[in-house]
């Protein structure tokens, strides 16, 4: 420990924001006032003693002196390098600070007590290591310095408090750390300090070099870069001039192409990865034209282009009304999501975590009613950019993901064909037929749909050629189909459905008088005027000649009536304008196709026999009318049991073994003779036997035609039903009520029985129809007999009709 001597009294020499150590010597300038007042004091005190002048170099560190100074002799007198009168100081040792005392001349005097800094003989051990760790740092930052001179001196001090107070010299400490080590006054721990100190400015230094290193080799790579870059394009160009190549130059502009084009940050990114590439790449390379096609394929994709939404909701209301007659559940759908997204953009809520506000939207419907045609029309309403991608027959997975660019001739998938067509970011998108995609072992083309189809994820669709992101969440999607089922699950609850189940008679009229009529009139070479069709005649095509859920067949009719017209026009047979009248139409196109059965002759109706009842089903073209037809056969052929024809499902023909059982159940109930059941074979069939035919709703109908074979009684010829039957004689609910009702309105039924609990569905049925329609709601079999079962003649026995 550092031992004090006897008290000394000494003139104070501040030092501002300085720090003077023992050993050290320090040129001061005369000229300030307290330095002056401070060695003139010194120099009149050391008149009466012996030595040189003495004072106390004190840090004043923002006006507050240090606790420890140091002892200082007035070497030398006179002037400095510039000129004005200086001293040279040497530092001694440090002094402890007293109280103030009295002295000659005008400096403050203060008494200090000198401290004993000596380290005891021999040194310890740690301690020759410390001194060998400070004097090897030393070394190395003087060399690094190139104070190679200095170097042998440091080296030569063996004093520990000598060697401690020698990194007061060092440029790099602040004036805290040199008061630090000046108030330390115990020479091992002052050493430590310096060391620490010095260790720390060493490792700052490395980082420093390591961050200059680093920034000039990025600055000569980019040099470098730039200079061979220059080369390259230099020694290219000579090739091209050899080589007559004028066609050449559209390889070195991409990286100018690609800076110059607006598009996303990663994009970016990845493109001008590619033009690396491609400037790496010799022409001959067969790599360098799959990049280019590439790079094309990327720069001409719309990728910040967006079309405004037309937020006029009544404007699209009318738009939509204009063009498309019916379909008000696939209106009411386009306006509200045209409101929300006027709400939307009002209130600044146009993306959400990435995420766009598009929709996603599956018209299912029978063929002709105008799903297809209907895209544009949304598309039209909205100000939108319209695009079809056909989907019928696709097998290939990579049709809707793109081809990996590993292929030769690789593309894009179809969505991203269908963005650059449109040349719109947020375009409507017909996704036509997604019923009839296939799958084989090239993939599942609708597994691949279900991400584009994904609200939640198609803002981040990545096409397997692009590779890069693609933001589909703005995209309106409209999926159009026949046949429901044949969506997958998964694929269907990513749209939201909305049913076009057809038009009626008058919607149909409506249609042709206001749309298709002019179409073929100027098709057909017309004037509007020249050819009238009358309503009843058109009313009679709807019903007669085309018998369909939607309008496809009618309007072929339309146009095979104005040819005739036209023809015979020319050929002089006929004077415009004419008008068509409903009795002009067998003349001009043959007889009508479908006839109802309430026009014909009673004798000529199909349920005209016992055993034959009318059913209602939906088959991919709509609702339709089918018959059942039933006979027993004679007892004699011993063909007994239940015999299915027309190309039934395995459903169907369980509702037909429950029928059969219901009816031996409660046969006596109602007072039937199923008697004959036991011992003659029963046989059903369902004529358009090359169509397929499944579903449990066909129960009530087989029902009633066995009930009607049993007893004799004649089916009503203007009830259709439908419903499923159980064994109880339940009647159960079924689906396609609006279809069916719809085909049974177009086939001149006037009444039809459907399940109690398919009641709610009638809401559904345009209020034109069920006006025509005597709908019964039933619960049991029993109440359909009731309804549809003719009232039995004379209480005779039935004549039951025997299979030939």
């Amino acid at each position: 420990m550092a031992a004090e001597s006897t008290p000394l009294a000494l003139p104070v020499l501040p030092l501002d924001d300085e720090v003077v150590l023992p050993g050290m010597v320090v040129p001061l300038d005369l000229s300030d006032s307290e330095v002056r007042a401070a060695v003139e004091a010194a120099q009149a005190a050391a008149r009466d003693e012996p030595g040189k002048p003495k004072v106390l170099l004190v840090p004043r560190v923002d006006g507050t002196y240090a606790g420890t100074g140091v002892l200082g002799t007035v070497e030398q007198v006179g002037r400095l390098a510039d000129g004005d009168p200086g001293a040279l100081i040497r530092g001694r040792g440090r002094v402890r600070i007293g109280a103030g005392t009295t002295g000659p001349g005008a400096a403050l005097w203060v008494e200090g007590t000198r401290i004993d800094e000596s380290v005891p003989e021999p040194l310890p051990g740690h301690v020759t290591e410390l001194v060998k760790e400070y004097k090897a740092l030393a070394t190395a930052w003087l060399r690094k310095r190139g104070a190679w001179q200095v170097v042998d001196r440091v080296q030569a001090i063996d004093d520990v408090s000598a060697l401690a107070d020698n990194s007061g010299y060092s440029p790099f400490l602040t004036t805290d750390q040199k008061v630090a080590l000046l108030e330390t006054t115990d020479p091992v721990a002052r050493l430590k300090l310096a060391t620490q100190q010095l260790r720390d400015h060493l490792a700052e230094q490395d980082v420093a070099e390591t961050i200059a290193k680093d920034v000039q080799e990025g600055v000569d790579k980019q040099q470098r870069e730039f200079l061979l870059r220059r080369q390259l394009e230099a020694v290219r160009k000579e090739l091209r001039e050899l080589n007559g190549d004028q066609e050449g130059e559209e390889s070195d502009d991409y990286r100018a192409r690609v800076e110059a084009a607006d598009l996303p940050e990663k994009v970016r990114e990845a493109a001008l990865k590619e033009v690396d590439k491609l400037e790496r790449s010799s022409d001959q390379s067969p790599e360098g034209s799959w990049i280019r096609t590439w790079l094309d394929t990327v720069l001409e994709m719309p990728w910040n282009e967006r079309t405004e939404d037309s937020y006029d909701i009544r404007g699209a209301q009318q738009v939509l009304d204009a063009e498309h007659a019916g379909l008000q559940d696939v209106k009411e759908r386009i306006t509200e999501y045209l409101a929300v997204r006027k709400r939307r953009s009002d209130r600044g809520l146009g993306v959400v975590g990435g995420r766009r506000g598009g929709a996603v939207l599956a018209l299912v419907g029978p063929p002709g009613v105008g799903k297809t045609s209907l895209g544009e029309s949304v598309a039209h309403a909205m100000g939108r950019k319209f695009v079809r991608v056909a989907l019928g027959g696709v097998r290939d997975e990579a049709e809707i993901r793109g081809h990996r660019r590993t292929y030769v001739g690789a593309l894009p998938g179809r969505i991203v064909r269908a963005i650059k067509e449109a040349g719109s970011m947020n375009p409507v998108v017909l996704l036509d037929e997604i019923d009839k995609v296939g799958s084989d072992f090239r993939g599942d083309p609708a597994a691949a749909l279900l991400e584009v189809l994904d609200p939640a994820q198609n803002h981040t669709f990545r096409d397997h050629y692009l590779e890069v992101e693609l933001d589909l969440s703005d995209v309106v999607f409209l999926a159009t189909a026949n046949v429901l089922e044949a969506i997958p699950e998964a694929l269907l609850d990513r749209m939201e459905l909305v049913r076009l189940d057809g038009y009626t008679e008058d919607e149909k009229i409506v249609i042709v008088r206001d749309h298709l009529l002019p179409r073929q009139l100027e098709r057909a070479g017309l004037q509007p005027d020249e050819v009238t069709i009358e309503e009843g005649a058109l009313r009679k095509l709807a019903g007669e000649y085309t018998r369909e859920a939607g309008v496809r067949n009618l309007e072929r009719s339309v146009a095979r009536l104005l040819r005739k017209v036209a023809a015979q026009h020319e050929l002089g047979e006929r004077e415009l304008p004419f008008t068509v009248s409903e009795g002009d139409l067998r003349g001009l196109i043959g007889r009508p196709h479908h006839v109802p059965e309430s026009a014909q002759e009673p004798a000529e109706r199909r349920t005209a026999v016992p055993g034959v009842a009318t059913g209602l089903a939906v088959t991919g073209a709509g609702g339709d009318v089918l018959y059942v037809e039933a006979s027993l056969a004679d007892p004699e052929t011993g063909a007994a049991g239940l015999t299915l024809t027309g190309q039934l499902g395995d459903v169907m023909k369980e509702s037909a073994q429950i029928a059969l059982s219901f009816l031996r159940s409660h046969g006596a109930e109602l007072e039937l003779p199923v008697g004959d059941l036991k011992d003659r074979g029963v046989h059903i069939h369902f004529p358009a036997g090359a169509v397929p035919k499944d579903g449990p709703s066909a129960g009530i109908t087989m029902t009633t035609a066995l009930a009607s074979l049993l007893s004799g009684r004649l089916v009503r010829t203007d009830v259709a039903m439908t419903g499923e039957v159980s064994l109880t004689g339940r009647v159960l609910p079924i689906g396609g009520v609006k279809q069916k009702l719809l085909a049974a309105h177009r086939a001149g039924i006037t009444t039809v029985i459907i399940p109690k609990r398919n009641e709610p569905d009638l809401d559904d049925v345009p209020a034109q129809v069920l006006e025509k329609l005597d709908v019964h709601a039933v619960t049991d079999v029993r109440q359909v007999l009731e309804l549809a079962l003719s009232p039995a003649t004379n209480g005779a026995a039935p004549e039951v009709p025997v299979a030939a």
